[in-house]
């Protein structure tokens, strides 16, 4: 383990129970019936920026539903643009830089960073990259202290990876993965600078990921909610969570 709360080379398999993603649909049900659905109650924004950034295998859209609520409440969101999230990392974090540079020149705002699943992973190098702009950076269901995943989860990861590296003659042969030298995963494995603000929130009834490296040591920033692992990005919990977060001070 190094310092940073961070564990890195930890890519094992995890028994998760997946079958419960199955109940993601219970989530979003939640939402739709929950008030802060439609941003009563909730903390307004003050027209920053937030960029959302998707999970392993998924791509910009499945997080929709976050960003016109994130825009109802008072803020400017931003798709990451990074593409189909099953990339080498270093590529995939030089397209979210390039979209916080974006971000933080169209609003003159410090930059704040939702990741879902991996996403948070990449979210969470950038701020590493880039802290001069990024106020924030919440993880949703996020392993940043280690891959453990489920069986299948950990197989189609491989799966990619080879992928990565036959196709497009990858020099490094660790690329997708938390063994690589690249300058993204660096950044994950670094310090998180201390004058930005992080959120680690989780759920143990996770099919996916193994919550328990899906959390930084101080509990302070620890928040568990109910549900799935997918249904993160729709559980009603988590917006309220998110709002109170994101209209904190920042530096």
């Amino acid at each position: 383990m190094q310092t940073g709360n961070y564990v890195h080379k930890d890519n094992k398999s995890a028994n998760r129970p997946l079958w419960r993603e199955s109940l993601w649909g219970a989530d979003w049900l939640s939402l739709r019936f929950s008030p802060v659905y439609y941003g009563f109650g909730t903390e307004r924004g003050d027209g920053s920026a937030v960029v959302l950034i998707p999970g392993f295998l998924g791509t910009d859209h499945y997080l929709a539903e976050l960003y016109f609520w994130l825009r109802r409440i008072g803020y400017k969101p931003y798709m990451s643009g990074i593409g189909w999230n099953a990339d080498c990392l270093n590529k995939l974090g030089a397209r979210l830089r390039g979209t916080i540079d974006r971000a933080a020149q169209e609003t003159g705002k410090t930059v704040h960073l939702i990741g879902h699943s991996l996403g948070g992973v990449l979210g969470r190098a950038a701020a590493a990259q880039q802290k001069e702009s990024v106020a924030s950076v919440i993880a949703l269901g996020s392993p940043f202290r280690g891959f453990r995943t489920h069986p299948l989860v950990r197989r189609t990861s491989e799966f990619v990876r080879a992928r990565i590296f036959n196709e497009k003659s990858n020099e490094r042969p660790e690329c997708f993965s938390g063994y690589c030298d690249c300058d993204a995963v660096k950044a994950w494995k670094s310090l998180f600078p201390a004058d930005v603000s992080r959120t680690a929130i989780y759920t143990k009834t996770d099919g996916v990921v193994d919550w328990r490296v899906c959390v930084d040591a101080d509990s302070d920033d620890n928040y568990e909610v109910d549900g799935t692992h997918v249904g993160l990005v729709v559980n009603p919990q988590v917006y309220r969570i998110v709002a109170r977060r994101l209209s904190l001070p920042f530096n």
